[in-house]
């Protein structure tokens, strides 16, 4: 590897990596360059055989496909199919907390409970049913059966859409937007670009903000809502990041992907006497577990577990020679976990029936014996502690302190107190101008980005004009290392006013809200910022403004996508496939505003992304007549 990636613990261990003739992402990620032109301007297309066809885009060569279809036809089509993709990932994970709500409820989960039953209820009366004279379990089977019929809905909306401010949903309803369920709106992406179907391109954009929304606010915000319930509502908990978690005299486990049903149950058990002795017996002092890229969210914001590290430090955490184990499910797992594990002793296991990989070992994870299961895994890993080579251990020492756990709910705490549980704090505090606005800062991280580092330069720079930042994910894993989590980097990074509101509440300038799937949090507390009033009548008039400088996955097109048509300005680093098409990049980067409130923006450049979000932010305060600053920071 030649290039530095912006991160000097990953370039210490990527030294180790290369003396050892180890291949990692940054070197595959060289080999790759110059990356196809052609794909890159989203002018590729192989949707049926009379191809792959190609458009010039220099108007030279083929300006449309063997079937006629042109670049705004391929780059819409493709853009819509992503977005299906992205939506079936998240939704999914969202159908399987419900079958696991339900297998807890009729008794066949027996490893689980109800942790919120208070949440539990209130969304079982959303979903209109009776919790009158009955158990949680019975709620629990009633609400499991309703929320899974959602997925298979043909007709009407979605429950949860009915969140959204009037004005969104009159917008959507305009527009035929509103998802019927889950399923049809992404098999029916897919089935109209077909060959031969759907070749309108505002027309295919419009199926792309469908298939969105039916993740957004159906399969990504089920997920959020059911794992609160199965797993507890999260809390504000303090805990750490970066690679120096590992320890050298505990075996090490790496929980890794994005399915709390695995990783919970992993922390139970890792607690467990009989496990903890085991581990003592083989010479450790006991068990440290931690987490990679979402997983790591999930086990952090309930019960303060480590963070290991984020998406691009997979590789790198079996490099410091000192993992026993890395558990995954699906979700950004890399493929060339097993190539990279062959120098080490780390054992990997892959335990999703939906995700298998050649040289991992397999242990398939199922809900009705997920203690029994959790417990093999360790005992697998304990018995692996006296393989590991301490000539081969190199366990950076940095590690960072953060505060996790902030949600839609319990902001209201934390903003207003016992006695004053609301959102008007906050309202008042950008009315007021001490609060610019709110920005959320979220997504993976890319290694045409230096590893995280965009992510930090964006919110140091957002934090500075006096924007809340609200963060999921692996950009939250970035600035969690950076020193952005804690409520004392205020007093180093933040703007007067909104270090003044730090600094009076007891919260970092950057909320962590959970994992990727945790983008709701985000729309849901858009609606209750509308609701409290005194910052417009939808979400769309709001001071806000979201971010992905280092997408990566198709999950970040269909997140992107369902903020954008619910009225939010998002702008990501390097752009979405569509340049090659002039017509739909200026319609989804600026047509696209008066006809959803959204639009799109592409900027490369964290500071430069940044500013343009800050300059939305205050083409909104504007707008609302709101008081100018109270503290301009220079």
């Amino acid at each position: 590897m030649s290039k530095p990636t912006g991160n000097p613990i990953n370039d210490g261990l990527l030294k180790i990596a290369g003396e050892k003739n180890i291949e990692t992402i940054w070197d595959r990620f060289e080999l790759q360059e110059p990356h196809c032109g052609f794909g890159t301007l989203g002018l590729c297309c192989k949707i049926c055989n009379l191809g792959p066809c190609r458009i010039d885009p220099f108007g030279e060569g083929p300006q449309k496909g063997a079937c006629g279809a042109d670049a705004d036809v391929i780059s819409a089509r493709n853009l819509a199919r992503s977005a299906a993709a992205g939506a079936a990932c998240h939704s999914d994970h969202g159908r399987d907390l419900a079958m696991t709500l339900l297998e807890l409820a009729r008794g066949k989960a027996k490893d689980y409970s109800i942790k919120d039953p208070v949440k539990l209820r209130n969304l079982a009366v959303e979903f209109g049913i009776k919790i009158d004279n009955k158990n949680d379990l019975k709620i629990a089977e009633e609400l499991g059966e309703a929320i899974l019929k959602e997925f298979g809905k043909q007709e009407g909306e979605l429950t949860f859409v009915k969140r959204a401010p009037k004005k969104q949903l009159d917008t959507w309803r305009r527009l035929n937007a509103v998802p019927r369920g889950m399923d049809i709106e992404i098999v029916q992406a897919m089935s109209r670009t077909h060959i031969g179907c759907d070749n309108e391109y505002r027309h295919l954009i419009e199926l792309a903000i469908k298939t969105s929304l039916a993740d957004g606010w159906g399969g990504s915000m089920v997920a959020t809502e059911l794992s609160d319930i199965l797993f507890g509502s999260p809390r504000p908990i303090r805990a750490e990041a970066n690679l120096g978690v590992l320890k050298e005299d505990e075996v090490n486990v790496l929980v890794h992907g994005h399915e709390p049903t695995l990783s919970d149950i992993i922390v139970s058990a890792s607690q467990d006497k009989e496990i903890i002795e085991l581990a003592k017996k083989a010479g450790a002092k006991g068990i440290n577990l931690s987490g990679i890229c979402c997983t790591a969210a999930e086990v952090l914001m309930r019960h303060g577990i480590p963070m290991a590290g984020n998406f691009l430090q997979q590789e790198i955490a079996i490099i410091t020679g000192a993992v026993e184990a890395m558990i995954v499910d699906i979700q950004c797992i890399m493929p060339s976990l097993p190539e990279i594990a062959k120098s080490f002793h780390t054992k990997l296991i892959s335990t999703s029936p939906k995700a298998r990989f050649k040289g991992m070992d397999h242990i398939e994870f199922n809900e009705k014996d997920a203690l029994g299961i959790a417990k093999k895994i360790l005992r697998i890993a304990i018995e692996n502690y006296k393989n590991r080579d301490a000539s081969k251990v190199n366990i950076p020492k940095e590690k960072m302190t953060l505060i996790a756990g902030f949600t839609m709910e319990n902001i209201f705490y934390n903003l207003g107190g016992s006695f004053r549980k609301s959102y008007r704090p906050l309202n008042d505090a950008i009315i007021s101008g001490r609060i610019r606005g709110v920005a959320g800062v979220v997504g993976c991280d890319n290694p045409k980005n230096q590893s995280g580092l965009c992510h930090a330069d964006m919110v140091k720079h957002l934090i500075k004009n006096d924007v809340l930042v609200v963060q999921t994910g692996c950009s939250a894993g970035a600035c969690a290392k950076a020193g952005l989590l804690t409520p004392e980097s205020a007093f180093r990074f933040a703007g007067e006013g909104l270090k003044e509101i730090c600094e009076t509440v007891g919260i970092p300038p950057v909320l962590h809200a959970g994992s990727c799937v945790d983008n709701t949090r985000i729309l849901t507390a858009c609606c209750e910022m509308v609701k409290e009033g005194g910052l417009g009548s939808s979400i769309d008039e709001l001071p806000v403004a979201g971010a992905a400088p280092e997408w990566m996955s198709e999950k970040a097109i269909a997140i992107g996508w369902y903020f954008v048509a619910s009225g939010i300005f998002v702008v990501i680093g390097t752009p979405l496939r569509v340049l090659g098409s002039k017509a739909v990049a200026d319609y989804i980067c600026n047509d696209i505003e008066p006809v959803v409130g959204g639009k799109w923006a592409f900027e490369e450049d964290p500071i430069k992304a940044a500013d343009l979000m800050i300059a939305h932010i205050d083409k909104k305060r504007e707008a609302l007549k709101l008081k100018p600053l109270i503290c301009v920071t220079p």
